[in-house]
């Protein structure tokens, strides 16, 4: 009796033993079961993982928005299988210097940015962003995106809530004030303060201001990201001036599209470069970015002198309408050409003037003979007077030096960077840029003139600008980052757009995916919208 007891209960706990051992492995089958499945796999492509390493053989697993696995995946399974022979998988490119304010709205699908390979964006630079960014980001999420976007707070933005365009330094009171709405802007999610000192307001503020505020966005965690005061004659004092509100302010310092502009200053990367070197020597945490041309674009209003330009268009008017200091705007402008060494305003061309589209793509040269003026400097003078009362225009600037160009682009803490907005067919001319910013450096830099090597130039379009900007979980193709990826021929990947022709979208690109969503399908664009606001955690 007893003996058959203990043989029941031991056959019962074997049982109990066995059934556990059952549901372990069923458990186990079911985890590795599903660990073996992905929405999308990635095979046979040479792996470029943004860290800057030499490319790999290895296989891309997504599922849902993330990246579930990296390596040898021959035993997994997929929804759908991309075959990448012969192509590169990258991180989806990362563009710090985007104006996108207003063209979320006309063309969310931002398919100038997703055929150049980009994925994200962080707009708000040169001073100027949304006034809140809170609400900015809700429309932004609303509308849907084709692309991930972050932003700056734009410190011209800030200072015209503040102090409108006045021309002259803000009392305590308005510091104060300026304070706050930065701090605001950081809670409500910026990457950091961008300011453009070129620009109206921007232009009026000492350095002092700025170190004022870049302090509140330090304490943040943000970054100060510049378009500096002057790019040209004092580009040295602008880029010293970066780097001193980088030291007064204990903040990280972004100087935007780094360039060299006026034939006269041709050469003078020699002088730029290294105060950046000696700057992060110092132990200041200095970056830039380019776009790999040697034409700018921005406002017409830049050939006018700042102190003509403050508190308002009746303002601006009222001034120009006055023949004393209607000749001396003139003659200010002239000056800009006896600096240059060049006799006309060829150099500047527009791409989009609303008063008149025939002029889009001619010089004001041109512009100036087609008005039935005399062929001089002071005539091309009052024409640009004349286009800034009719509402001024977008230019594009010719005064940059291919070697310096190549020269900026060596720089190992060098971004890569469009200065665009979101583009439309057939409106304007604008920069070619907006198309082909990335395409063109992995085309003529790397491929045709060998300037960096591909994995360099991946670096530098998606991890560095990632941790620069504290972009969490991109930049980088390594599992539990989210997939943003690019997948592209190197042999064919060209930009198209050309400054005659500006509105071409770049080659090269077969497939992306923004937040594992397939947003670009042997190279052409699905219409989903799965990128998404990217706001800084404080």
């Amino acid at each position: 009796m007893t003996n058959g007891i203990g043989f029941s209960k031991l056959s019962r706990q074997n049982m109990l033993m066995k059934n556990i051992h059952l549901l372990i492995a069923f458990v186990f089958s079911v985890l590795y079961t599903n660990a073996q499945n992905a929405d999308f796999i990635i095979r046979n492509g040479k792996l470029i993982d943004g860290t800057g390493n030499q490319w790999q053989y290895k296989d891309v697993a997504i599922k849902g928005n993330k990246i579930i696995a990296v390596g040898n995946l021959k035993n997994w399974k997929a929804t759908k299988e991309i075959d990448a022979k012969g192509l590169i998988v990258a991180p989806g490119f990362i563009d710090v210097h985007g104006h996108l304010e207003g063209g979320e709205t006309r063309n969310p699908l931002a398919s100038n940015f997703l055929y150049d390979g980009v994925t994200t964006v962080v707009t708000g630079n040169c001073g100027g962003s949304a006034d809140n960014l809170n609400t900015y980001f809700n429309q932004l999420d609303s509308i849907g995106m084709s692309i991930n976007i972050a932003s700056l707070i734009g410190h011209n933005t800030i200072r015209k809530q503040v102090m409108g365009t006045a021309n002259r330094h803000a009392t305590e009171a308005e510091l104060q004030q300026m304070e706050k709405i930065a701090a605001q802007a950081m809670k409500d999610g910026a990457v950091g303060m961008s300011t453009g000192l070129i620009y109206i307001p921007g232009t009026y503020a000492p350095t002092e201001e700025v170190v004022r505020i870049a302090k509140v966005i330090a304490a943040n965690g943000g970054v100060y990201a510049s378009h500096i005061r002057n790019e040209e004659n004092q580009v040295v004092d602008a880029v010293n001036e970066a780097i001193h509100i980088g030291r007064a302010a204990n903040i990280p310092v972004e100087i935007s599209h780094f360039k060299i502009s006026g034939q006269n200053n041709w050469g003078r990367s020699k002088e730029t470069i290294p105060l950046v070197v000696n700057a992060r020597k110092e132990g200041i945490d200095v970056t830039i970015d380019q776009y790999p041309y040697t034409a700018s674009s921005t406002q017409l209003s830049v050939l006018l002198p700042d102190w003509v330009l403050s508190d308002g268009q009746d303002s601006i008017f009222a001034r120009l309408k006055n023949p004393t200091i209607r000749k001396k705007v003139a003659n200010e402008i002239i000056g800009i050409l006896k600096e240059r060494g060049i006799k006309h305003f060829t150099y500047a061309v527009v791409a989009n003037y609303k008063a008149d589209s025939t002029y889009n793509g001619k010089d004001i040269e041109a512009i100036n003979l087609l008005r039935g003026n005399k062929h001089k400097a002071l005539d091309e003078a009052e024409t640009i007077i004349q286009m800034m009362e009719q509402g001024g225009a977008q230019m594009i600037y010719h005064g940059m030096n291919e070697s310096d160009v190549k020269a900026i682009m060596q720089y190992p803490f060098n971004m890569f960077a469009s200065d665009a907005g979101i583009a439309m067919k057939g409106y304007g001319k604008p920069h070619p840029r907006a198309y082909g910013t990335n395409s063109r450096v992995l085309g003529r830099y790397v491929r045709e003139m060998g300037v960096l090597s591909l994995e360099e130039a991946i670096r530098r379009m998606t991890s560095l600008p990632a941790t620069k900007f504290n972009i969490e979980k991109r930049g980088v193709i390594q599992e539990g980052n989210f997939a943003d990826i690019v997948v592209f021929d190197a042999d064919e990947v060209t930009d198209m757009a050309t400054f005659q022709d500006s509105h071409q979208y770049a080659k090269g690109f077969k497939y992306i995916w923004v937040n594992g969503a397939l947003s670009l399908d042997q190279s052409v664009q699905v219409p989903v919208k799965k990128g998404i606001s990217i706001r800084k955690s404080l």
